[in-house]
């Protein structure tokens, strides 16, 4: 009886100091740790513009938003300007791993994304809270083959882009010539209308302006603003025309070794950050336009009946010709524009 009463202390007495082993493991594993229970997350992510720019709002909303919905556990540290990466080594600093994420403009390497250079042409975007929205869903459901090794954030736009130049536009006649910066998308775009298109990434144009190496910008026009433009440039042609489309991506082996809820909380800021970004955008080139015309002079030009059908006319086939360039390296371009036009009006009767 005794024996018996022996084995079983010593069967309790084994148990018990096994529970005890395991409690201090995890507690080991977990020390450190505010929240006991979580091991902390530094993402790093760049961007190549100045963090007053819209895009940087959206990185720190993002950040923000990231940071509170998963208790803390992961920080975000910023680059701005460039000072990580910059524009022409983003997808290939994200993914050799010098930073965790890179957010760039796809306009700025057109060959690199053919479908997306059917959806950056004039197509009747009112706002940049339609086009983000419709970006957004485009790359969702027709992903790029060049970010096929990434983990795509999230993904938005701007509004259409405006000539913005020191001297008024408001014909053909007055564009013929002009050097102006612009995104890659818009090569094509401005040489049909005449111009001399002269691309650079957007945080060079103040000095440019100012050094007299080109004549104006076209872009959305939040930068009359935040990037000061409106110092240099006084008018602005009210004829809308490409998009810029802007993509987040995130190095693929660090998105996979994030725990599973970190996953399902950058997941479910994707389509937020994209309807974030437009609504923040229209309502900030709202307030850069009163302020450039109330603090610097800018007046805004309009183009005669006339003159904006010789526009049209002369952009009507751009986007048909994109639509069979795409098709012809196999791609499915003629559903993807279908698609497009489908998107633009479920958004905007929103």
């Amino acid at each position: 009886m005794r024996f018996v009463k022996k084995r079983k202390f010593l069967a309790l007495f084994v148990c018990c100091s096994m529970m005890f082993l395991l409690t201090a493991c995890a507690t080991k594993e977990t020390a450190g740790d505010p929240s006991g229970s979580k091991k902390n997350i530094t993402l790093s992510y760049a961007f190549f513009a100045p963090d007053n720019t819209f895009p940087a709002v959206q990185m720190k909303k993002w950040a923000e938003e990231l940071e509170s919905r998963t208790d803390g556990q992961v920080k975000v540290e910023m680059f701005f300007g460039g000072t990580l990466l910059e524009a022409s080594n983003m997808f290939d600093g994200v993914a050799n791993g010098t930073a965790d994420i890179g957010l760039t403009a796809t306009t700025y390497e057109p060959k690199r994304f053919p479908l997306l250079e059917i959806s950056d042409l004039p197509s009747g975007y009112p706002n940049s809270e339609v086009a983000s929205q419709v970006v957004h869903g485009l790359i969702k459901e027709y992903p790029p083959e060049a970010l096929k090794d990434f983990k795509i954030i999230t993904a938005f736009a701007t509004e259409p882009s405006y000539i913005q130049s020191k001297e008024a536009i408001s014909s053909l006649k007055d564009l013929s010539g002009k050097q102006l910066r612009i995104s890659g998308g818009l090569t094509p775009v401005m040489e049909k209308l005449g111009a001399a298109p002269v691309g650079m990434s957007q945080n060079e144009a103040p000095e440019a302006l100012q050094t007299g190496v080109i004549e104006g910008n076209i872009s959305s026009r939040e930068v009359l603003k935040d990037l000061k433009l409106a110092e240099s440039v006084k008018h602005v042609t009210d004829y809308p025309l490409t998009i810029t489309s802007f993509v987040a991506v995130m190095n693929k082996d660090k998105w996979e070794a994030l725990p599973e809820d970190v996953q399902e909380v950058i997941e479910e800021l994707s389509s937020e950050m994209s309807e974030f970004t437009g609504k923040y955008l229209d309502k900030h080139v709202q307030e850069a336009m009163q302020w450039s015309e109330e603090e610097e002079g800018l007046s805004v030009v309009s183009l005669t009946e006339e003159e904006k059908k010789k526009w049209d006319e002369l952009l009507a086939t751009m986007q048909k010709e994109a639509v069979e360039k795409a098709e012809a390296k196999g791609l499915p371009a003629k559903e993807y524009q279908e698609k497009l036009y489908e998107l633009i009006e479920e958004y905007t009767d929103k």
